[in-house]
């Protein structure tokens, strides 16, 4: 699981800067503190396209229509059990096979039953990927394209043609794919059960996210992250964004939570260029709806693309799984 770090270059995607698969070269960086990369540094020579799938991936089925995605399916379905579905969503530049690649979501989903879709966001002018998220990131270009109506309809059509299990429909994102689950969340309450942000942010106005229902959310993120900052920032040639602590209270006061923390009863070795058990945890889980449910999970030191170790990729299974929508009176 753990990727050398020219391929964690190439996913930087993510981090707000230009490289990985653009056709004309890197895009301008957004992120102004942030020099643009060598196009030769930006993945390692014998890499695979980044429209390729991943090396070694199970056959994948293909949803999405004229936005093709690839829909993983575990050898454990059998077309009655219903299953939980998992989207993850790549940062901006980068793609979903991209991130796949470096996470290995697909070995987990296999091993704990779910379907599983990496989708592609759209290229904006400068020929980046980018997801229609949250007015701080990353729609630059001013596209009029609907990602939430998108990513809502390939959750209706995995469920129109497989058993999923609605209680279990769970987004997981990276920077810009981090503020698209919070805008997921928001606008489509009544389908998500939980979300995981990675360095990603809510609204910095609290009013633009009015959730149906209560979801419940996970922040990850890192102290060192000098792109989308701990403490909260703005982005060049966009608008401002709140810090993690903001994020994840924003959530608790959504779903009735009362704002005062509890620690984790240990911390996580996240980042392993991080020394030691790096990350702690802030629960807010008290006096929640049902459904309601906000974690922050802090890195210390953590940058903004980290380097996972093997405990990661399950730590954020664990949390998906212990979060499910409340069953149907």
């Amino acid at each position: 699981m753990r990727k050398t770090l020219s391929l964690l270059i190439a996913m930087s995607a993510v981090a707000l800067v230009g490289c990985g698969d653009n056709d004309d070269g890197p895009a301008a960086p957004v992120d102004a503190r942030l020099p643009a990369p060598d196009p030769a540094d930006a993945a390692p020579p014998d890499a695979e396209p980044i429209d390729a799938a991943p090396p070694d991936a199970a056959p994948l089925a293909t949803i999405g229509g004229d936005r093709p995605a690839p829909l993983f399916v575990p050898s454990s379905y059998d077309g009655e059990t219903p299953a939980p579905l998992l989207i993850m969503l790549h940062g901006y530049t980068a793609s979903g096979p991209t991130v796949e690649d470096i996470l290995q979501i697909t070995a987990e989903a296999e091993a704990r039953g779910f379907l599983y879709t990496y989708p592609d966001g759209t290229r904006d002018p400068s020929n980046a990927r980018f997801w229609n998220a949250t007015d701080a990131c990353c729609n630059f270009g001013g596209s009029a394209v609907d990602d939430v109506a998108y990513l809502r309809g390939l959750i209706d059509e995995v469920k129109a043609n497989y058993a999923v299990d609605e209680q279990r429909v769970f987004l997981v994102g990276h920077s810009n794919g981090g503020f698209m689950s919070h805008r997921m969340a928001c606008d489509q309450a009544d389908v998500i059960a939980a979300i995981v942000s990675v360095a990603g942010a809510q609204y910095d106005d609290p009013a633009n996210c009015d959730p149906s229902e209560p979801v419940a959310v996970l922040q990850i993120h890192g102290t060192a992250d000098d792109v989308i900052l701990y403490e909260g920032g703005a982005i060049p040639l966009s608008t401002t964004y709140p810090s993690a602590v903001e994020t994840v209270e924003t959530w608790a006061t959504l779903n009735g939570c009362d704002l005062t923390a509890t620690a984790g009863s240990e911390r996580l070795d996240l980042d392993t260029e991080v020394e030691g058990d790096d990350t702690d945890v802030a629960i807010y889980n008290t006096a929640c709806e049902p459904g309601g449910h906000a974690e922050l999970w802090t890195t210390t030191d953590g940058p903004h693309v980290p380097m996972i170790t093997e405990d990661f990729v399950p730590a954020v299974f664990d949390f998906l799984m212990a979060h499910p929508k409340p069953a149907a009176d």
